[in-house]
C-alpha cells in the first residue's frame, strides 16, 4: 500500500527575497550590462555639463563683483529690513492670506454648485469655473486693477491689493472648486444612498456626511493650491503692489546687489511656503486622528484597506 505524504503548508513555498534594484517593472525594462554602462556614461556627461555651467555662472557673477562680501552687508543692517523687506513680507502675507480664505469659500460654493440637482446651477457654476481657470492670473490682475481704478471701486492705496486678491481668489477658487467636486465624487455612493434612506435632505447629506470626509481627502491638493496662491502673489509687482519680490528688486536697485537680493527673497519665499505646508500638514494629521478616534473610516483609507486585503 502506497502512502501519500501530505506536504506541510508552506514547506515548498519559495522564500521571500528582496527584489533587485534593476528588476523590470511595468514602467520600463530592466537594463542590461551595455545599458548600465551607457546610462552611467550619460549621467557623468550630464553632471559634468551642469558643473561646467555652474562654474561659468560663478565666474561671470564674480567678474561683476556680485559675490563680494560688500554686496551682502546691506542685509546685516536693520534699515534694509525695516524699509524694504519686512513691508514686502507683510504685503505678501496679507495678499496670500486674504486670497486663500476667499478662494476656499468660493471654491466650496462653486464645487458644491457643480453637484447640484438643478441644471442651470450646474451650468452657471461650470461656466465660471472653466472661465477663470483658463485666464492667466496676471491678466486678471491687470484687468481688475484698471477696472477698479476706472470706476473708483476702491481707494487708490487699496487698488493694487484689491486687484491681486481678487485675481488670486477667482483663479484659485475655480481650481479648488474642481478639487471639491472630485473629492466629494470620490466618496462611496453607498453613504449617500443610506443617508437618503433615513430621510436626510441633500443639504444635510452634504453638510453632515460628505463634506467632513471629503475635506480630509482633499487637503493635500488644497495645500498645493494654497502654495500656488502664495507664490502667485509675487505677480502683484507688475501693478505696483508692494510684496517681497518687489521689495527685493528695490533693494537690488538701491544697493546694486541684485543677485544677493534675489537669493534672500528666494529664501524668504521658501520659508513662507514651508511654514504654510507644515501648518496644513499638521492640520491634516489632526483631522485624520480625529476621524479615527471617532471610528470614521476615510474614503482613501478604506480604499487602501480594500486593496491590501
Amino acid at each position: 500500500m502506497t502512502t501519500v505524504q501530505t506536504p506541510t503548508p508552506g514547506a515548498d513555498a519559495p522564500k521571500s527575497r528582496k527584489a533587485p534594484a534593476d528588476r523590470a517593472t511595468v514602467l520600463y525594462d530592466a537594463p542590461g550590462p551595455k545599458a548600465k554602462v551607457r546610462n552611467n556614461i550619460l549621467s557623468g556627461v550630464v553632471l559634468a555639463v551642469l558643473l561646467f555651467g555652474a562654474y561659468f555662472v560663478y565666474v561671470k557673477f564674480d567678474e561683476k563683483g556680485q559675490l563680494t562680501s560688500a554686496k551682502w552687508e546691506p542685509f546685516t543692517e536693520s534699515t534694509t529690513w525695516t524699509t524694504y523687506l519686512i513691508p514686502g513680507i507683510q504685503g505678501t502675507i496679507v495678499a496670500a492670506g486674504l486670497s486663500i480664505v476667499f478662494a476656499l469659500i468660493l471654491g466650496a460654493v462653486l464645487g458644491i454648485a457643480r453637484l447640484s440637482d438643478h441644471k442651470p446651477v450646474r451650468v452657471i457654476a461650470g461656466f465660471v469655473v472653466e472661465l477663470f481657470r483658463a485666464i492667466p492670473v496676471l491678466i486678471l490682475m491687470i484687468f481688475l486693477y484698471q477696472f477698479y481704478a476706472e470706476y473708483a471701486v476702491f481707494k487708490s492705496r487699496y487698488l493694487a491689493l484689491a486687484a491681486v486678491v481678487t485675481g488670486l481668489t477667482l483663479y484659485n477658487g475655480s481650481v479648488i472648486a474642481e478639487i471639491v467636486r472630485s473629492g466629494i465624487n470620490s466618496l462611496p455612493k453607498g453613504q449617500t444612498e443610506a443617508a437618503k434612506a433615513i430621510g436626510l435632505r441633500k443639504g444635510q447629506i452634504m453638510r453632515m456626511i460628505l463634506l467632513p470626509q471629503a475635506v480630509t481627502a482633499m487637503l493635500p491638493a488644497i495645500v498645493s493650491q494654497m502654495v500656488v496662491a502664495l507664490k502667485d502673489s509675487a505677480l502683484g509687482y507688475i501693478i505696483g503692489y508692494v510684496e517681497v519680490v518687489r521689495s527685493g528688486q528695490q533693494v537690488g536697485a538701491f544697493y546694486g546687489n541684485y543677485l544677493p537680493a534675489l537669493i534672500i527673497v528666494a529664501i524668504i519665499m521658501i520659508a513662507l511656503n514651508s511654514l504654510l505646508t507644515y501648518l496644513a500638514t499638521a492640520l491634516e494629521k489632526r483631522l485624520r486622528r480625529g476621524k479615527k478616534s471617532t471610528g470614521v473610516v476615510l474614503a482613501g483609507d478604506a480604499t487602501q484597506q480594500g486593496l491590501s486585503t
